[in-house]
């Protein structure tokens, strides 16, 4: 007999055993304890970060938009308004001088050359203008 006790002779036959055998349990265990002192401390150090202020208080003024169009003879028009290209450069200097600085979007047909949408798109950073998008249509 492998374990030598007489009483547990007739449960061996059947071979059940009726006694739980602790050793791996109480391995996992002290692997698990150990990982835990070992990350605990871990977890504690944080990094002292200055974060800054927000305040929620509600933008007085909401910038306004300026569209500026660019048809496929390579005209400007500045808010459906035709404009020439030497006072397009006024004009873009004085929105980029506003505060807050319009948003400018440039809507270009598609039959115009990249280049006349390119050179409004220099004028305006030039000029000092900050946000500049472009509109386009959806494709269906």
């Amino acid at each position: 007999m492998a374990f030598g006790d007489a009483g547990m002779s007739a449960d061996l036959e059947d071979g059940t055993m009726n006694e739980i055998n602790m050793t791996p349990l109480v391995d996992v265990m002290l692997v698990l304890l150990i990982i835990f002192i070992i990350t605990v401390p871990v977890m504690k150090h944080a990094v002292n970060v200055d974060l800054p202020r927000a305040n929620n208080q509600v933008q007085e003024q909401k910038p306004e938009t300026v569209r500026l169009s660019v048809d496929a003879q390579g005209m400007y028009y500045w808010n459906e308004a035709k404009v020439e290209e030497a006072s397009l450069v006024d004009l873009l200097r004085a929105e980029a001088a506003k505060n807050p600085q319009p948003d400018l979007h440039i809507r270009g047909d598609k039959d115009v050359r990249y280049e006349r949408v390119a050179q409004a798109m220099a004028s305006a950073q030039q000029a000092g203008l900050r946000k500049i998008g472009f509109i386009t249509e959806p494709k269906h």
